[in-house]
């Protein structure tokens, strides 16, 4: 029997695995140890965000007009999704980059149970990136910290700005001099060199591990001017009472479940309907974080539930007026104003 805890202080109840053998006690702890929904904030107790963006989102474009788009009184996005859970985002001149997986296979360092590889940038290297601002890291497992490619991304720029959950701590402390951990309700600015400010704050993620054990993030990122709003997290986990007095114009959310026997390693679906309605989002982008070339007895029963296309029919009897737009993968993505 499993304990499943949902808030803290904990409300806890126990579930009954239907396998004797849970798949858990097959895999490494670090892994392995499970998903929690995130615990109960109070967001009167944190300092957060007083700037309310209630601007109605003008643009996302591609990289060469939004460089410099600040001047010109436009704040604007270019989004050019990597593949798995990685990112390279372009806020009006600020690039961040997140969660890269650029260098090698994600096999959490047992390939032998799982050994992923991208379908379609299978030759983007580090090397291909534009300098980039700040680094952007959600999680501190291997599919989001992933070691492979930040150790030689720390070589090429160990003064990078990085923004991570403390739970990373240990493993880019020893890689990078300028990190940022971010608690829930935290707040940080990040600058490019032609002078654009964004302000990226930490939400509440999944729990990995004991109920006891503090989130992972999500983010909300600002633009420069407080125009455009983006909200972003790998797993649509969300603590519903932290969010609800956020706004968010663009949501980048998985709509397709992943499930493992008894256990959603990814949410999405209804799910990623609610998070949207709750953010009061006009463009949902959902990411195919599961769409890999995957092998290893991990991968032969991980499941997949739901569709881009059952997830708009879903969205569209409770948020009619957003629109769904699919990335492709290493070509910017260019949002239309509403």
């Amino acid at each position: 029997m499993a304990v499943y805890c949902n808030s803290a202080p904990f409300s806890c109840k126990a579930w009954r695995i239907r396998d004797p053998t849970p798949i858990s006690a097959l895999l490494p702890t670090r892994l392995f140890s499970l998903l929690q929904p995130p615990f109960s904030f109070h967001p009167d107790r944190l300092k957060l965000s007083t700037c309310r963006c209630d601007k109605v989102a003008s643009a996302v474009v591609s990289e060469e007009s939004a460089v410099g788009s600040s001047s010109s009184g436009t704040d604007v996005f270019n989004l050019t999704y990597l593949e798995g859970n990685s990112w390279l985002w372009d806020i009006s001149g600020v690039r961040v980059l997140v969660d890269p997986i650029l260098v090698g296979n994600l096999d959490f360092g047992i390939p032998w149970l799982y050994d992923a590889a991208k379908k379609f940038l299978k030759n983007f290297e580090l090397t291909d990136l534009p300098q980039v601002d700040c680094l952007l890291i959600t999680q501190s497992l291997d599919d989001h910290c992933h070691l492979k490619t930040l150790k030689p991304l720390s070589e090429m720029s160990p003064n990078l700005r990085v923004i991570a959950t403390p739970n990373a701590k240990p493993l880019l402390d020893p890689l990078f001099r300028n990190v940022t951990y971010l608690e829930p309700g935290q707040e940080s600015e990040v600058e490019a060199a032609n002078g654009s400010k964004v302000r990226i704050q930490a939400t509440a993620g999944p729990v990995l591990g004991p109920p006891w054990q503090r989130p992972e993030n999500g983010y909300l990122v600002i633009s420069p001017q407080c125009q455009l709003t983006l909200y972003y997290e790998p797993h649509c986990v969300y603590n519903k009472d932290f969010l609800e007095k956020e706004h968010a114009d663009i949501v980048i959310t998985p709509v397709i479940k992943q499930l493992l026997p008894n256990f959603t390693l990814v949410s999405g679906q209804e799910d990623a309907v609610q998070l949207a309605k709750l953010l009061h989002a006009k463009f949902i982008v959902p990411m195919k974080n599961g769409d890999l070339d995957s092998k290893g007895f991990l991968a032969s029963i991980v499941q997949g539930e739901g569709t881009i296309e059952s997830f708009k029919e879903l969205l569209s009897k409770e948020l009619p007026d957003a629109k769904t737009l699919e990335p492709t993968p290493g070509e910017p993505l260019q949002i239309p104003p509403p």
